[in-house]
């Protein structure tokens, strides 16, 4: 096998070293980079090709569906916490994730660009925050392509602290039909379809999933409601609390998840939907709200024609996209609980608590035409330009509340109120457009040594252009070490929340701002001597500027106001290895360090883990048994400044998993204990909360599946 990779490492040397870059039709074929670099390790999101992980000009990492089902995950979050300097925190609406990568956390504003085949899942009114998530189910995966660092330079907006893109499975992965259904706590029961074969001439797969749950019910002690009682008590000892804590979180959810593909020649046809429904408000606005609840319909599709062969040094790729989204209520927020008084101080008894439901539906429209031109030789170019039209075309609210001039709320005169289409609302319709052209030019100048250089320029019809450069140096230095210097600029584009918010008595947009920018500077290296084990060590530093944040205004003490204020830099580290023990057993560990200074402060700028540490073993017990263990610890999580609580606890988590048969057999089982150690567990809360998010403690779950041929 040495010999067979050193005879390929030669092989591929000399194509690059007498014929210049490959273009994406004259890659090596998937097979052979495998057997080269290790199975599963091809990227495509950092450059637009197809490269061996090691040659990639970004710190980047892969993860198959094979891996997902050995690691028992069933929700992309599960997924995501294995990536280096990858952690997932929580936010008090729903539960969502905040996706934090090397210590980037903003609680509103994810730092992280999530596509689906390639394609942006961001909305309009609170950018990489979907209001309404629910999660996202796994069978339906092929493989996880994430990049840690800058992507600006080939995706524009929101590709900040990182890039995840999801690809699913396609008719040949599937190939035949397959079933299976899982059971678990907390009232969790999940079933899925996977279909694939040929029709007409087109390769087709139908993925199908539909889950229901109860949610975690760990116990919050005390909420943002227990604050104001307290406060209150202490003018008027005859008061009553409203607040509901101690008390359970509200989790349930029901989900289905519906994706076709369609493929024939230079064509490909792509559909999604995914509903939500009856999605419980988690700690809501930061008070248990036991009544709050929440769905979305999220529709998708594209057409995607491409020609490698399109002249003799051309490969060309157009592709027309479509993504529409919604966040509608079931059952409004209940913002404050009933009960609260709020007659001394100068507003009035809310017998009903404060009640909101904001509703917003958006239409996102993309097109884009690249080609990879090989005619120079030693270069590979890509050039493209795209369009982009987002419509933020509905917008609704019910509330039975106003507020004081001071901001008490007060209730809304002759009861409740569902306001469509009035000055009153709480953010205008409006729409987005944007124009990109992009440039990259990947340079084998040398034998073992490959520059890459692009940029791209974004033009925006609500704040104006923005250019965004990348340089990567990349150094095969032996055939079994590489080497990246990586340089990129990045930017997040103000949500349409953040730009222009109103009649809202804490949040007020400012059609001013302008985006959020970072530059990256990282060394990284890759190291594969056997082929039984493989290493990789990237450092890293950047620096954010412009970061848009709530700022208190003068003027009205219970407000604020989005500016461009302040920055923040930070380094760190990600060491990751991967061991092949014996020909039964596999260990798989990665650790994380990184540094973050709030440079209005100059202190910690909190909330993130500073140490990071995650330790995976796969033990074959029997040919058909496979035993995973994991274990994920987070550590030293400071509060940013203001924040004067103590330190977010540290903890670590075991999950186990035994699973029978694999993707390609007939039949197929698994049992899994998440959390097996029933550890308490919890992620930063707001500073106005007095404690912390709970996790969930112990769980399990068995599912069984069955494939027909």
């Amino acid at each position: 096998m040495l010999r067979r990779k050193i005879a390929l490492s030669a092989s591929l040397c000399f194509i690059g070293s007498t014929q210049g870059v490959l273009a994406a039709e004259q890659l090596p074929d998937s097979t052979v980079l495998e057997s080269l670099y290790g199975g599963g390790e091809i990227i495509s999101i950092a450059t637009g090709t197809s490269k061996p992980l090691p040659k990639a000009p970004a710190v980047a990492t892969v993860i198959t569906a094979k891996t997902i089902a050995d690691m028992g995950a069933t929700d992309l979050d599960e997924v995501l916490e294995t990536i280096p300097g990858f952690h997932v925190a929580r936010d008090t609406f729903f539960y969502n994730p905040i996706y934090t990568v090397r210590g980037i956390y903003s609680q509103f504003n994810p730092q992280v660009l999530m596509l689906v085949n390639g394609i942006p899942i961001t909305n309009l009114f609170q950018g990489n925050r979907n209001f309404v998530w629910g999660g996202m189910p796994v069978q339906a995966i092929s493989r996880i392509e994430a990049i840690r660092g800058p992507g600006s330079a080939v995706y524009g907006a929101d590709a900040f602290a990182g890039v995840v893109n999801i690809i699913t499975k396609t008719a040949d992965e599937i190939d035949g039909t397959e079933v299976g259904a899982r059971l678990g706590s907390f009232g969790r029961r999940e079933s899925w379809l996977l279909h694939g074969q040929q029709v007409g001439g087109w390769d087709v797969a139908v993925m199908v999933e539909a889950g229901t749950t109860d949610g975690q019910s760990e116990t919050v002690a005390s909420d943002k409601q227990t604050a104001r009682d307290g406060f209150i008590s202490s003018l008027d000892p005859t008061y009553q609390p409203a607040s509901l804590a101690p008390g359970s979180l509200n989790l349930g959810r029901d989900n289905m998840d519906l994706r076709v593909d369609a493929s024939r020649d230079n064509w490909r046809v792509r559909a999604g939907y995914q509903g939500r429904r009856n999605v419980e408000s988690g700690l809501g606005a930061g008070s248990l709200d036991p009544v709050g609840q929440y769905s979305s319909d999220r529709f998708n599709a594209d057409l995607t024609w491409h020609d490698p062969h399109f002249s003799e040094h051309w490969d060309v790729t157009g592709q027309l996209s479509y993504f529409q989204t919604s966040q509608e209520f079931e059952n409004p927020l209940v913002l404050i609980p009933p009960g609260m008084d709020f007659s001394l101080l100068g507003g009035e008894y809310m017998p009903d608590g404060v009640i909101g439901g904001p509703e917003v539906f958006e239409k996102h429209t993309r097109f884009s035409l690249h080609g990879f031109y090989s005619g120079i030789d030693r270069h590979l170019l890509r050039l493209g330009v795209g369009y982009y039209y987002g419509d933020l075309y509905d917008v609704k609210e019910y509330r039975n509340f106003l507020t004081t001039p001071s901001g008490v709320p007060i209730n809304y005169p002759g009861g409740s109120i569902y306001w469509q289409d009035l000055p009153s609302v709480f953010i205008p319709e409006r729409d987005r457009k944007i124009y990109h052209v992009t440039a990259q030019d990947e340079w084998a100048f040398a034998r073992d040594w490959e520059f890459t250089v692009g940029a791209r320029y974004d033009h925006y019809s609500d704040f104006g252009s923005t250019i965004n450069p990348r340089l990567a140096l990349v150094w095969q230095t032996d055939y079994d070490l590489s080497t990246k210097l990586l340089y990129g600029r990045a930017f997040r584009a103000p949500s349409f929340s953040e730009l222009y918010n109103r009649n809202n008595p804490v949040d007020l947009g400012n059609p001013g701002l302008q985006p959020e920018t970072i530059d990256t500077l990282e060394l990284a290296w890759d190291y594969h001597p056997l082929e039984d084990w493989r290493g990789a060590l990237s450092l890293f530093t950047y620096r954010m500027k412009d970061i848009i944040q709530l700022v208190p205004d003068a003027a009205q003490a219970t407000s604020s106001t989005y500016q461009n204020a302040g920055g923040k830099k930070g380094y760190g580290l990600e060491l990751e290895a991967e061991w092949k023990v014996s020909p039964a057993f596999t260990l798989v560990g990665n650790y994380a360090y990184q540094h973050t200074v709030d440079e209005m402060s100059d202190t910690d700028a909190g909330n993130a883990p500073e140490h990071q540490a995650y330790l995976r073993g796969d033990w074959r017990i029997a040919p058909q048994w496979l035993l995973d263990t994991q274990l994920n610890w987070v550590g030293e999580r400071k509060r940013p400044v203001g924040d004067t609580r103590p330190n977010a606890d540290d903890y670590a988590l075991v999950d186990l998993t035994l699973r029978y048969g694999d993707s390609a057999d007939r039949w197929g089982a698994a049992f899994s204990v998440r959390n097996l150690f029933d550890t308490q567990a919890t992620e930063p809360g707001p500073s106005d909360i007095p404690g912390d998010l709970p996790l969930a403690g112990r769980s399990v779950y068995a599912e069984v599946r069955y494939r027909f041929d």
